[in-house]
């Protein structure tokens, strides 16, 4: 079975290899990413997910299996996505400064007929930020492609008291979940 990863990111496409696939195809949404309008932070994933995944699903073959998945990071219910320049990722970092937030990723998996759309949560414990380190961290470059301005895999590990919950679902995609997913359509890893 052909499988589409349909994103762009680069901590997707590490964790599809980490787990052993090893022969699929990228194929990013072009698509400007908007967040779905919801009830609720997980509902809201689920359908920019299933966006994602229903647009890509229309550019391949019958049989593909596409995989697409949308990450966002949530402090009392107000969305953080990508920052729009330097100043917004200073500002997301200082507002999730010595907080609990959290972070919601969704995966949808088309297959032929077939939909199954299935979110993670994970509960993110900041330590206390200093105005140098948040500047430091921004000049870096790295807040600028991820949700919440930080990678949990990079540089910004070292914000991070505590997580509660599935690390992989941080990077972006939870991949115990995927698996288990995966397997339900009859992949095995």
């Amino acid at each position: 079975m052909k499988i589409v990863l349909a994103s762009g990111s680069p901590r997707r496409y590490e964790l599809l290899r980490m787990i052993g696939l090893t022969d699929f195809e990228v194929i990013p949404d072009t698509e400007e990413e908007i967040l779905c309008d919801a009830q609720n932070p997980e509902q809201a994933v689920c359908l920019t997910a299933l966006k994602k995944a229903k647009n890509v699903s229309s550019k391949c073959a019958s049989g593909a299996i596409i995989i697409a998945a949308d990450t966002e990071v949530y402090l009392d219910g107000k969305p953080f996505g990508k920052p729009k320049d330097a100043n917004d990722a200073k500002r997301m970092l200082s507002e999730l400064s010595g907080k609990r937030h959290t972070v919601y990723t969704a995966i949808a998996i088309i297959h032929d007929e077939d939909v199954i759309i299935e979110a993670e949560a994970t509960d993110v414990f900041f330590r206390q930020l200093s105005d140098y380190e948040i500047n430091a961290y921004v000049l870096t470059g790295d807040p600028m492609d991820k949700a919440g301005a930080y990678g949990v895999q990079g540089r910004a590990a070292v914000f991070i008291e505590r997580l509660e919950g599935d690390f992989f679902n941080v990077m972006g995609l939870p991949v115990c979940r995927l698996t288990v997913m995966l397997r339900n359509i009859g992949v095995n890893l």
